[in-house]
């Protein structure tokens, strides 16, 4: 080993503004008294100095991954020892760590373990119902292998906050965290490596839960639960059983995703573009065998049910238009052949608009229609066959929203619009779905966008039978689609006249027109399919379904033998025929029906992952119960849920599925409530950090970035914050102040590199402050975007918090024990302060406008740094305000304040009115309406004490001299105006 002291170095001295690290053989950092900070040596590692900020060490780091360099740690150590070659700074004191603002990396472990130890969040089974209770719940998450972003605790500090502060206010509270662990990236994981999906499931669970702890959030760890275990899918598939009983489960030829390449069938969101994400792979819409929800048996009550709940307006009208009740007529058109033959062949189609019925000149029909094949004409079955094959490789939203130029061909048959006894032609279009309506409309090109332009392509006709009301004429070269007069629709053969009706009136009409000709009813139609509920995959719950073998008739099993359990196998990847892996498992596929005795062979598909996040929240009211899914009297006790909190993703599905399942069950009488969730709140998204891109033409020269244009040849630099400055709205270069860059922040992806991982921001600023940081961004429901100098000013002001109670640090920058209150009584103005902040921080928590609470604290903080004492019944009031933000520092503050027991149950201060009001106020005064000055005067004093008051003011009284007042104007505790002659 070789000593060589940091003087001797004949260094290229590297500074932490720049902008990548060195490749020199020695490069050394030296700080401003130019002791050594850092070393980079070929054997390939860096040591950064405690005063690089955190947004320059994650910089560092990943530059450092990009060479190859080891990256160590933040160290004050002056020492760094590589192979071969010791460097070391003379005089050095031995290594340790940088003094913190406050001792957190202390604290937070000491308090997470009192609470665990001591079960201090833990809802009791038998519990006093005489009090009020609140159930706040999170979506519980999927582990992934990824463990959590920043973004996931936003929600989850929400809740958390809400659940401590209700703690205090009296309430029972049930707090509970579990996993939504089936899934596809489990298997995929297994299919790939031969994991089994319980290991790694496991193994994400464990990463997940020692991340939620370490953020010290109050959950009720002993009501754990996940859906992979057996005695909680034991529950699902009895849910499913009573489905099936009543009716509402039931199987179904219907198209799936079927990647011939894989064997296998896909979920929506594995196809891109008609191939699978993995290989790139075609993939085909092709009918199989599934099981099936009657979810629309439920659709008006899913509906109507929607007004009585505190919901986003937004996520309700999401809801509404995802059900899609429309009200119309179902209109029969008999076929024709191409030899004007007329075909036994009915054709049903479904209109909202049955007052433009003379309008329709063709009808189309879904590639997938049943009828299809025996309407087609034989001189056009080829190009009808190949049309459906390529609608096959689409997917629904690539058919419909995302299809910008219409496609169809046409079938070679006619049908008689009943109206006009006119033979239309029938084509066969994608934009037409299936699973709508009755798979078929009738176009009316001059009243429907659709219509219009798949009749402009294909050089159909046109017939305008709607006028603006006014006389006005529609548009020649655009589809009217609103309402007005019926025109061009009185037809002697049919006996039919609508000309000169409101479209209204004009409906209705026709409607009665159609039952009496027989040919047609009123109807009421939903987009909203019923639910496909099968996978063709290993890990999901199995369904509790045999089929006998010589009649192939589905049976339940009894419940008796439930839970019915995945059986364990080696090879988890698809078969190739289109049977699940589980038909793998040929001993647990091979079963005998326990009620008849006969042979059976056991359902292979699985649930999918929707299904154990249905009912979730119910099992956490009585997780350990092994005779029913939840004790009544408890069900009646906790529900509904009052606070939900998730992500607005899963406004749809998940929400509009859970609500299904609960108005099913409460039909069979297990729960008590018509609706799960009586309250929810969407957390908005959090950005990453802001990046900053340049653009360079040609030549290397900056551009600004107006003039990137679709095409340019202009090439994108990422570069650092330390390079631009903010001027008005833009960001631009600090060296050329011409040259304009963009300022944009981004989704968190590993793909971009701008994921923050919560356990680095808490090893550094600990665990308040990330909770504290993600409250005080912004409004909870906004859009956020993460900035590190922010945790860092949040983490200042706990420090201050910090100082106020425990005192200043020794010079070494430790602190002393217990605090520096006293027992001194609290003046008025003390008091005031104090009463006010309680004031506001209660009604913000209320409001869950969490960052305006922290706000009033803040400035609660900013007054009290001022005070010359530290009265206790100021601080010890103010401290528990701060606990559910900050609970591992208000912990520690209220037993260094002499309480030996936890202040997760003292009761939530109360703001007293006597308190909040001031006892004096300022009052502007003016001359002749021009502020001139202002006195300060008792509040509640009336208009002759103010102008007396201002009178005897020696400032004010140089501008009204001698003169008489002629006019005075009082606005009572704001302002008084002095009017004298000019």
């Amino acid at each position: 080993m070789v000593t060589i002291p940091a003087r001797h170095l004949e260094a290229n001295i590297w500074s932490p503004s720049s902008s990548s690290l060195c490749s020199c053989f020695f490069n050394a950092l030296k700080g401003k008294h130019g002791q050594l900070h850092s070393l980079c040596t070929r054997a390939r590692f860096v040591a950064l100095p405690a005063t690089v900020t955190t947004q320059k060490r994650r910089h560092l780091r990943k530059s450092a991954a990009e060479q190859g360099v080891r990256y160590l740690c933040a160290s004050s150590s002056s020492s760094v020892a590589t192979t071969g070659v010791q460097l070391e700074q003379e005089g050095a004191q031995s290594p340790r760590q940088p003094p913190r603002a406050y001792p957190f990396h202390e604290i937070e472990p000491k308090w997470q373990h009192f609470w665990e130890a001591n079960h201090t969040f833990r809802t009791q089974d038998v519990i006093d119902t005489s009090k009020p209770k609140f159930y706040v719940l999170d979506m519980f998450p999927y582990p992934s292998g990824a463990g959590l972003h920043v973004g996931h605790p936003e929600g989850y500090t929400a809740t958390d906050i809400v659940a401590r502060y209700k703690r205090m206010r009296g309430f029972n509270v049930l707090h509970p965290m579990g996993w939504d662990a089936f899934g596809l990236p489990a298997e995929q994981y297994a299919i790939e490596t031969g994991t089994h999906p319980r290991i790694t499931t496991k193994c994400n669970i464990s990463r997940f839960r020692k991340q939620l702890k370490s953020l010290g959030f109050s959950y009720d760890w002993q009501r754990e639960i996940s859906t992979t275990e057996p005695e909680y899918y034991k529950w699902t598939q009895w849910i499913f059983i009573q489905l099936f009983n009543k009716g509402l489960a039931y199987q179904a030829e219907v198209p799936v995703n079927w990647c011939p390449a894989l064997g296998t069938v896909l979920a929506n969101e594995e196809v891109i573009d008609g191939l699978s994400e993995r290989g790139g792979h075609p993939v085909i819409r092709k009918p199989m065998r599934q099981w099936m929800l009657k979810i629309t048996e439920y659709a008006d009550r899913l509906l109507k049910d929607l007004d009585e709940l505190d919901w986003p307006e937004s996520i309700k009208d999401m809801q509404r238009n995802w059900i899609g009740k429309s009200e119309g007529a179902e209109i029969d058109f008999a076929v024709k052949t191409a030899t004007n033959v007329q075909s036994p062949i009915i054709l049903k189609v479904y209109t909202t608009r049955p007052d433009t019925i003379c309008g329709a000149t063709y009808l189309v029909i879904a590639p997938e229609h049943p009828l299809l094949k025996s309407l087609v004409s034989p001189s056009q079955t080829d190009e009808v066959r190949f049309y459906v094959e390529a609608a096959a490789r689409k997917s629904d939203l690539e058919r419909t929203e995302l299809q910008k130029d219409k496609s169809g061909v046409f079938s070679g048959a006619y049908a008689l619009n009943p109206a006009t006894k006119e033979a239309i032609p029938i084509w066969v279009a994608d934009y037409v779905l299936g699973s709508y309506g009755t798979g078929a409309i009738m176009a009316v090109p001059a009243h429907d966008t659709r219509d219009f332009e798949f009749a402009q392509k294909f050089d159909l006709p046109v017939r305008v039978v709607i006028s603006l009301e006014g006389g006005e004429s529609c548009k020649e070269n655009e589809a009217y689609t609103g309402q007005g007069l019926v025109k061009n629709s009185c037809f002697e053969e049919s006996g039919i006249d609508l000309n000169g009706l409101p479209s209204d009136k004009a409906a209705s009409k026709v409607v009665r027109w159609l039952q009496k000709k027989g040919c047609g009813k009123q109807k009421i139609n939903y987009k909203l399919r019923d639910w496909l509920f099968a996978r063709q995959r290993y890990w999901g719950e199995p369904f509790p379904v045999v089929f006998l073998n010589d009649s192939g008739e589905a049976k339940t099993v009894n419940e008796s033998d439930l839970p019915i359990k995945l059986p364990e196998i080696d090879d988890f990847s698809p078969t190739g025929t289109g049977e699940p892996p589980l038909a793998k498992a040929l001993d647990w596929v091979k079963t005998v029906d326990t009620n008849s005795g006969k042979s059976a062979t056991r359902e292979t598909n699985t649930m999918p992952q929707w299904a154990g996040s249905c009912w979730y929240y119910l099992r956490f009211m009585d997780p350990s119960n092994q005779h029913c899914l939840v004790d009544p009297v408890k069900e009646r006790y906790w529900g509904p849920v009052d606070l939900y909190v998730g992500g607005a993703e899963h406004s749809v599905l998940h929400l509009l599925y859970a609500r299904f399942w609960h108005k099913v069950l409460f039909d069979i009488g297990v729960v008590s409530t018509k609706e799960p969730f009586q309250c929810l709140v969407n957390q908005g998204m959090i950005l990453g950090e802001v990046e900053y891109t340049a653009y360079k033409d040609s030549v290397g020269r900056f551009v600004s970035v107006e003039q990137l244009e679709e095409g340019s040849n202009l090439t994108s630099h990422r570069i650092q914050e330390c390079e631009v400055q903010k001027i008005g709205e833009t960001y631009v270069l600090k060296d050329n102040p011409s040259i304009r860059v963009c300022a944009r922040a981004h989704k968190m992806s590993k793909s971009r590199g701008n994921v923050i991982n919560p356990d680095d921001v808490v090893n550094e600023y600990g665990a308040d402050s990330l909770r504290l940081y993600e409250m005080f961004m912004g409004p909870l429901r906004d859009t956020k975007i993460w900035s590190t100098n922010g945790v860092e000013g949040v983490y200042r002001f706990l420090a201050r918090a910090w100082r106020l109670v425990v005192g200043q640090p020794s010079i070494q920058g430790t602190f002393a024990e217990g605090s520096v209150v006293t027992d001194d009584d609290p003046t008025r103005e003390q008091l005031r302060a104090l009463h006010q902040c309680i004031e506001k921080v209660t009604e913000e928590i209320e409001g869950m406008r969490f960052n305006t609470a922290i706000a009033a604290m803040m400035e609660f903080i900013n007054i009290a740094n001022k005070w010359t004492n530290r009265p206790r019944a100021i601080l010890e009031s103010f401290v528990l305000l701060l606990s559910p933000l900050a609970p591992h520092l208000a912990e520690e503050l209220w037993q260094r304040m002499g309480h030996p027991q936890t202040l997760a149950y003292e009761p939530w201060p109360k703001a007293i009115d006597d308190y909040l009001i001031e006892a004096e106020i300022t009052v502007a005064v003016q001359v002749n309406g021009k502020t001139r000055g202002t006195i300060q005067i008792p509040a509640g004093a009336d208009e002759g004490a103010v102008v007396t008051a201002a009178l005897k003011n020696q400032a004010l009284r140089r501008h009204i001299g001698d003169k008489k007042i002629v006019k005075k104007i009082f606005v009572p505790g704001k302002i008084l105006n002095l009017i004298i002659p000019k």
